[in-house]
């Protein structure tokens, strides 16, 4: 049986894909921490329309 391989998403280092790799499928805390990051910044998003549709604000309320 042969271990799998992948590549951490936020610096492209090899990551052997086994449960002593403890941030899989990132190499390390750190990029794991990137990576929540720019999905925080929506720096990343999953194309598709919105679940749902934002409220409209009221000029008035400002």
């Amino acid at each position: 049986m042969s271990i799998t391989k992948v590549n951490c998403p936020t610096c492209q280092a090899e990551v052997l894909w086994q449960p002593s790799s403890t941030f899989r499928p990132f190499c390390s805390e750190r990029c794991k921490l990137i990576d929540l990051g720019e999905w925080a910044d929506e720096e990343k998003r999953i194309a598709g329309e919105p679940a749902f549709a934002p409220e409209k604000q009221d000029p008035e309320d400002f």
